[in-house]
């Protein structure tokens, strides 16, 4: 049976507890109780119950009440009795501090006894509420408020300190992170598992004294992060992977997401990085750089065409970061070269655009376009003097807003499905404080890593939610995604259709081969700046954009109507971009 478990998750979420150990015939633990935050407020709500008998009304109300809703949940059930077995000596404990609820909860027992005579005094006798008292007293000394206002390298020796007076595994939360801290020497270890969507339509684990459903009140696709001083195992059989947190490790997490994690000197790190906040970092400067693009695009049809019409969007755009040196398209009808009417035009979103009428009857056409594009160099660390003052929600003027209306109205969908994205999307907002730059690069590093690059899954008419729920799609896919999300947070968000190179020898081959799309967003004082969820990067000088606008009908390479005559149609079309010296 776990002695502690906690869980962080991205929104709401509304478990259930099933606390088996309660269960008639069974030795029943000395205590249990459950913390949590309910409407994401700072104060919090605390389950106790000292000396539990069968089936409690308490224990029943866990399993069952639909209003036991947080992000955050601490857990405790108390299996070693020290001094009056009371539910002021039953944990999670909770104090205030810095306008907001703490709660610990603390897996092991000191040699020796501490003495708290600062502001926080212990209610009870116990180990872990002296350690509680004791370390919210240097939190205080040290002048931070919250969790996420610590030193971690400093937070991180204050437990080594208190470490040297026992075991001390424990977790504390403040109503927004969940900080962990694994013993020093090893005892009463803790395992950490992370738990990313789609997660199916059950998910219940736990082992013969403990049980937790996360779905018996519906389909989740939040991802999370649960924390146990023991392994536990799904009950489906399905392998749920657990990662012991190494001696001395703390580790701190936001929204069901590690943003921090700090170990000793002699502490192997649990991944393969060792990051201190922020969780994103902005990308290095871009060299200048220039591309030869060669995109062919050959229609064939069964029966022969008669009367068609065309409009192609194949010209880069020419502005202060991109220049086109040349640009040509070739128009081929059965093999001969095309001479009929077509006219060069500007668009209302500025892209350039080619219409043009086909008269004649013909079985092949074939479009290739050639361009030769020069990128100039970008600096993203522009968003630094704006980091501090730029926050969310975004305030605009009202002549902005009339502008930026067709970036801002998200994708049509049910009103359930657009709050579901809504509450998602301010997960990433909270996860950075509300600031947003850190808010929109999480967001596109988040989608890359958690959503599966898998072609053939997802057509034209899969949505936005569609694409969360599952997890997976194309590049088309996470740029509706982002779109949406961002624009559900007020900021403007157009979808942008070019060309990617992803070097001589990339494993994204089927992005190189094929037109590309990514997201721009409109951030205050900077302008259009291009993100692209589907790598992870902010666009510079190895995306070449050719057209923008709401969605992508209006940046979509190439589009018709055919009047007369085709029947079957089949489509092969090809990219190549290749640097120029």
């Amino acid at each position: 049976m776990p002695n502690l478990f906690a869980m962080s998750f991205e929104g709401t979420l509304a478990p259930s507890f099933d606390l088996r150990c309660l269960q008639p015939g069974r030795k029943h633990p000395d205590g249990w109780g459950i913390g949590y935050y309910p409407g994401g407020e700072p104060s919090a709500s605390v389950f106790k119950e000292a000396a539990p008998s069968s089936g409690s009304i308490r224990s029943e109300l866990v399993k069952a009440w639909d209003h036991l809703a947080s992000s955050l949940f601490v857990i405790h059930i108390r299996t070693a009795t020290w001094g009056q077995n009371s539910d002021a000596n039953t944990q999670p404990f909770s104090r205030s501090y810095g306008q907001r609820d703490w709660l610990i909860g603390h897996s092991g027992s000191l040699r020796e006894r501490l003495v708290s005579e600062g502001r926080f005094e212990p209610v009870g006798s116990t180990d872990t509420e002296i350690i509680f008292c004791d370390l919210l007293e240097r939190i205080e000394e040290s002048g931070w408020k919250s969790i996420g206002a610590c030193d971690l390298e400093r937070l991180r020796a204050e437990l080594e300190d208190l470490n040297c007076h026992g075991t001390l595994s424990l977790v504390i939360s403040d109503g927004t992170d969940l900080l962990i801290y694994a013993d020093a020497g090893g005892d009463g270890g803790l395992y950490l598992s992370r738990l990313l969507p789609p997660l199916g339509d059950t998910l219940v684990f736990g082992d013969d004294e403990l049980q937790v459903d996360l779905t018996r009140r519906g389909e989740i696709s939040r991802k999370g992060v649960v924390v146990s001083s023991s392994p536990l195992e799904r009950a489906d059989g399905k392998p749920m992977e657990w990662t012991r947190v190494p001696p001395s490790h703390l580790i701190v997490v936001r929204q069901g997401a590690v943003i921090a994690e700090i170990g000793g000197d002699s502490c192997a790190p649990m991944t393969s990085t060792r990051t201190i906040r922020p969780v994103q970092e902005s990308p290095q400067k871009a060299e200048p750089r220039s591309y030869e693009i060669i995109h062919s695009t050959v229609y064939r049809y069964k029966v022969a065409v008669e009367r068609s019409s065309h409009l192609l969007k194949l010209t880069p755009a020419h502005t202060r970061l991109q220049r086109v040196r040349e640009h040509s398209i070739e128009l081929m009808l059965d093999g001969k070269i095309f001479e009929g009417r077509q006219i060069d035009f500007d668009d209302v979103f500025g892209n350039r655009a080619r219409r043009l009428l086909i008269e004649k009857p013909y079985k092949e056409l074939s479009v290739v376009a050639r361009s030769k594009v020069d990128l100039l160099d970008t600096d993203p660390l522009v968003f630094k003097p704006l980091h501090a003052r730029r926050a969310i929600p975004l305030v605009w003027m009202p002549w902005q807003r009339e502008m930026m209306a067709p970036y801002l109205l998200p994708e049509e969908l049910p009103e359930t499905q657009l709050q579901e994205l809504a509450e998602y999307a301010m997960t990433f907002v909270e996860r950075n404080d509300y600031d947003l730059i850190g808010t929109v690069l999480d967001m596109n590093r988040s989608i890359f890593k958690e959503y599966k690059y898998l072609q053939g899954t997802t057509t034209l008419a899969t949505t936005a939610f569609d694409v969360y729920a599952n997890r997976r799609g194309v590049c088309q896919d996470f740029t509706n995604l982002f779109i949406s999300l961002a624009r559900l947070l007020g900021i403007p968000a157009r979808y942008s259709c070019g060309y990617v190179y992803t070097g001589p020898k990339a494993e994204n081959t089927a992005q190189s081969e094929a037109s590309h799309a990514w997201v721009e967003l409109y951030l205050p004082e900077v302008g259009w700046v291009g993100f692209d969820p589907t790598n992870g990067v902010l666009t510079q000088t190895e995306h070449i954009r050719v057209a923008h606008g709401r969605s992508y009908v209006d940046a979509t390479p190439t589009s018709g109507t055919i009047y007369v005559g085709g029947g079957a149609e089949t489509l092969q079309a090809s990219v190549r971009v290749e640097p120029i010296a």
